[in-house]
């Protein structure tokens, strides 16, 4: 058994010590917010905060969890009120939608470390983060509209 706090919350999984964290989230605990995207650290979707800093799921072994803080999408905020998830809306960010956790969950943890980013400081903090779609625009200016308090 691995001890894991996820969101908050103790959590015991029984899964192989290499399990990445991506697949526990996803098939043990049920928190499928956290997207399977590339699979190599490449694309993002699968981001998630342990101990506040943004890291790959898909390529962070479960092991590499215990005893830290994970934050997921689900656990940003639980009504789904976080200022940047309002900004998301707000900014009519999401297209096909399947990069948005990550892409959220990175530019958490930028405005945590940088509470009023510039779009160098933007474009650094989110170049991991793929979207297909190409919303890269909107994604920057619903970080800077969150960074002001949700006001653009």
């Amino acid at each position: 058994m691995i001890a894991l706090n996820v969101n908050g919350k103790a959590q015991q999984v029984d899964v192989e010590p290499d399990t990445p964290l991506l697949w526990v989230l996803r098939d043990s605990l049920d928190l499928t917010g956290t997207k399977y995207g590339c699979g190599i650290a490449q694309c993002g979707a699968c981001t998630v905060h342990m101990d506040g800093q943004p890291v790959r799921s898909c390529v962070t072994p479960v092991t590499a969890a215990a005893g830290k803080k994970i934050v997921t999408i689900e656990g940003l905020d639980a009504r789904a009120e976080h200022p940047l998830q309002k900004a998301w809306v707000a900014e009519q960010v999401p297209q096909c939608g399947y990069c948005q956790s990550g892409q959220i969950m990175s530019a958490a943890a930028l405005l945590a470390r940088t509470p009023n980013p510039t779009d160098a400081q933007i474009d650094d903090a989110m170049g991991g983060n793929i979207c297909r779609c190409g919303t890269y625009q909107r994604i920057r200016q619903a970080i800077h509209r969150a960074a002001k308090g949700g006001k653009s």
